[in-house]
């Protein structure tokens, strides 16, 4: 099943051309899977996994997610980042506390803090594109549990 990219109608298989947007270039998009039992998408389960560390942990437990191997990756990739921050910000606390380094806390918190966001924002937008987009070493470690 395809999708054109500029209105989002359903295109025949194999076809070039929009007929709803007057000839534009269909692209093949996959429709969004459905997960069994549930009117949730993997695509938006994968990507509330990331909202806290709640969903991700809901997710590992509550049966037609858990044996998802979509969800359950990014529910993990959520739970290995969530303590890979935290222990980052103990660490942080911990130096703000030291003499000299302490002022230096200042200017590297903000900067962290906001490379932590944009991390966690393609994390979001990427899940939610259908993708298993991998971290460079949570990445690994969550697909080793994913199976």
């Amino acid at each position: 099943m395809a999708f054109c990219n500029m209105c989002g109608a359903q295109v025949a298989e194999g076809a070039t051309v929009c007929a709803a947007c007057s000839g534009r270039a269909a692209v093949a998009v996959p429709a969004p899977s459905v997960s069994a039992g549930s009117g949730l998408a993997d695509n938006v389960a994968g990507m509330l996994a990331y909202v806290t560390i709640i969903p991700a942990i809901i997710f590992l437990v509550v049966e037609p997610y858990n044996r998802n191997r979509f969800v359950r990756f990014h529910a993990w990739q959520s739970v290995f980042f969530n303590i890979a921050w935290w222990v980052l910000w103990i660490g942080l606390r911990i130096v703000v506390h030291m003499p000299f380094l302490g002022f230096l806390t200042l200017i590297v918190w903000p900067v962290i803090w906001l490379g932590g966001f944009i991390v966690w924002l393609i994390l979001v937008i990427k899940a939610n594109q259908g993708q298993m987009f991998k971290l460079p070493v949570i990445g690994d470690l969550a697909q080793q549990q994913a199976g």
